[in-house]
């Protein structure tokens, strides 16, 4: 099943105009949501696509509120009807159909899609995690950098490349040669108890779990978090390196190169958002 437009029909009878703007040029923003009795970290998926469509100066509905949103995806789920306690869903907001570069209106439709997913909690992941730099293009640090657009290419390209190599991911770097996020996530780096991460000004992802991590590890006596340019050659000096992600929750890195990392603090995250998102 999917929502278009709040109309939900079956997704093999679903379809989009040859014209959709997203499609043809990639003119559409996103979000990926974890949904469990309701969406989680419901506000921040919201003000981060507000941002997002104003940034690519699309027309925001006055009817586009946080509520009218979740009912639209809550709304989709009751029909899905698959009996799992938790949902992988995809919001993506397009503009309207029409024009070249130049759009004939800033007007826009939006379409939401759903999985199952096997957890509603975050689970730690005790499989072999090991990343490698992927240098093959770079991001160019800005305001674009920072949103979900339709324009993922790279991370595409990177993600063939990792897996081609037998990496379960890979991090991006910026025309800095800076580390800036992972291609699916943001990146944490720990050493001697102090956890950085670029900041977004680097060029990287305004991400939702990011956002909930740093306000988790500033409460901590034990730890302390700083927002701050990481080069490619701290990597292998940290204690540990984890990635973070609203569906996968925080996965600890096992290997890079020669160097292998503790995943305690990924551990005590971990707990501690599951905690969060139990409390009502």
């Amino acid at each position: 099943m999917v929502n278009i437009n709040g109309l939900i029909i079956e997704s093999n009878k679903a379809s989009l105009s040859i014209e959709n703007r997203g499609l043809a040029l990639g003119d559409a923003v996103f979000e990926t949501i974890k949904v469990n009795e309701r969406p989680l970290f419901w506000e921040s998926h919201y003000f981060r696509l507000m941002s997002s469509m104003r940034i690519l100066r699309m027309e925001i509905p006055m009817h586009f509120t946080l509520e009218f949103l979740e009912k639209q995806i809550m709304d989709l789920l009751e029909s899905v009807n698959l009996n799992s306690k938790s949902y992988r869903v995809k919001l993506i907001v397009y503009r309207t159909g029409g024009g070249l570069y130049t759009p004939n209106s800033c007007d826009i439709e939006y379409m939401i899609t759903a999985k199952p997913l096997a957890n509603d909690i975050f689970v730690i992941n005790e499989s072999k995690y090991e990343i490698e730099l992927f240098k093959d293009y770079f991001v160019a640090p800005n305001l674009l950098s920072n949103i979900k657009t339709n324009n993922r290419v790279l991370n595409v390209v990177g993600s063939i490349f990792a897996q081609e190599n037998n990496y379960q991911n890979c991090l991006i770097l910026n025309t800095n040669r800076n580390v800036i996020e992972a291609l699916n996530g943001n990146v944490f780096l720990l050493k001697d108890g102090i956890v950085k991460t670029p900041p977004l000004s680097d060029g990287c992802l305004k991400g939702v779990l990011r956002e909930q991590v740093i306000k988790i590890i500033s409460d901590l006596d034990h730890y302390s978090v700083q927002e701050v340019t990481i080069s490619p050659f701290e990597l292998q000096k940290a204690d540990a390196i984890f990635i973070t992600n609203v569906i996968q929750g925080v996965n600890s890195v096992t290997r890079y190169r020669k160097k292998t990392y503790s995943d305690d603090l990924a551990r005590e995250l971990i707990n501690l958002l599951n905690t969060k998102i139990r409390i009502p």
